[in-house]
């Protein structure tokens, strides 16, 4: 699938920050969506239907699945994430960029399907953080804790097969980073050539 705009697939485990940092992302670059997926887990704190996830049950879940609505899925610490196809390739279609926050899973699946998709990986500094984090945030139980950090262990050793690592250890230098393998990407011969094709086709580079 060739497309003019770009797509960005951000993993990580829990408690890493991935959402802090696509979210003060977003808050500085005005060309980058993010795009809301699909999940059959009861939402968080303050989240909200419709930014956060969309929020659906697992009967509505599983029916987009058999009539081809997701882009990719993945159950995930007993849940069902998924991606919606048409969301995505009306955006990218019409040139913008799209950041998506996910799993592992996932991101292996759309970069088979969406060869210039740029997976990147959100590592934490050490396990010791990481469990700090996953206590501080005050949203899971010890066994809750506990499940995740064994799921972490896993998902982290999957980072080998991502385009870009980044070590969240400073928030400021982790968003920077991101910030920087976001604007790296746009300036790709390739999607140079797809985002900016007129000019190319002038040029005889068509």
């Amino acid at each position: 699938m060739e497309t003019p705009g770009n797509l960005f697939c951000v993993a990580a485990p829990s408690g890493a920050g991935k959402s802090s940092l696509v979210k003060a992302l977003l808050e500085l670059d005005s060309h980058l969506a993010v795009s809301v997926s699909h999940t059959t887990r009861a939402p968080r704190g303050q989240e909200h239907n419709g930014r956060e996830y969309w929020f659906i049950d697992e009967p509505t879940f599983r029916g987009m699945i058999d009539r081809g609505e997701f882009f990719e899925w993945a159950q995930v610490h007993g849940n069902l994430y998924g991606t919606s196809r048409i969301a995505i390739q009306d955006r990218l279609s019409r040139g913008e960029d799209v950041v998506l926050e996910i799993d592992f899973q996932g991101a292996l699946q759309i970069k088979k399907i969406f060869a210039h998709a740029v997976l990147i990986f959100i590592l934490p500094p050490s396990w010791t953080e990481l469990r700090q984090r996953l206590e501080r945030r005050g949203e899971d139980g010890p066994e809750v804790i506990e499940r995740r950090m064994a799921n972490a262990r896993s998902e982290v050793a999957q980072a080998r097969h991502f385009d870009f690592v980044i070590v969240n250890s400073l928030f400021e230098t982790a968003l920077f980073d991101l910030k920087t393998v976001v604007h790296s990407q746009r300036l790709r011969y390739a999607s140079q050539q797809r985002s900016r094709s007129t000019v190319f086709s002038a040029l005889g580079l068509l």
